[in-house]
């Protein structure tokens, strides 16, 4: 006979963390997706990508010691977002985020005013894997967003000024 938890409650609660994380990604799709319909309105191309998975990458886990974000997007967005990332500069950046149950998740937009072009993608990591990656950012004081498709191609790189738009100020503070 198979063993069974010795605390009943345990799946009761795995069931109500699967819920809201999966309530939490739902609402960044939305969120993403009213952003864009923003950016639409003021007459911008958009582009949507929501991410397969998205790593935090810091130099000691990476082969050529690059950090940040990376996304790993499914390739029916990949040549879109090559073809506007090829046209364009995206030098402006946001980013939104949110978080539930341990998990960050976030909407970075990247902006490239003269194209009027604005590419979103959603994504989400665990909270915990982070700090090595704040670190980072904080030893470089800027952060970086990977582009990739689940083979590893790399479709594009964005390097960000600031940060602390990507991680709670609470927490940035304790690697410092």
């Amino acid at each position: 006979m198979p063993e069974t938890s010795e605390n009943p409650d345990q799946g009761d609660r795995l069931a109500a963390r699967s819920d809201g994380l999966k309530e939490a990604w739902a609402a960044t799709l939305d969120d993403m997706d009213a952003l864009a319909a923003e950016y639409a309105a003021d007459g911008w191309e958009t582009l949507t990508i929501p991410a397969g998975h998205t790593a935090t990458e810091a130099p000691e886990t990476s082969d050529d010691e690059r950090f940040g974000l990376v996304y790993v997007i499914p390739d029916n967005y990949a040549d879109e977002f090559s073809s506007a990332f090829e046209d364009g500069e995206f030098p402006r950046y946001d980013v939104f985020r949110n978080e539930s149950h341990g998990q960050v998740f976030l909407v970075t937009m990247l902006a490239d005013p003269e194209s009027e072009t604005a590419v979103f993608v959603a994504g989400g990591f665990e909270r915990r894997g982070s700090r090595p990656l704040m670190g980072a950012a904080s030893e470089a004081g800027m952060m970086y967003t990977h582009l990739q498709t689940l083979d590893g191609t790399r479709l594009g790189s964005f390097e960000h000024d600031d940060p602390e738009k990507f991680f709670p100020a609470t927490d940035y503070d304790a690697v410092r």
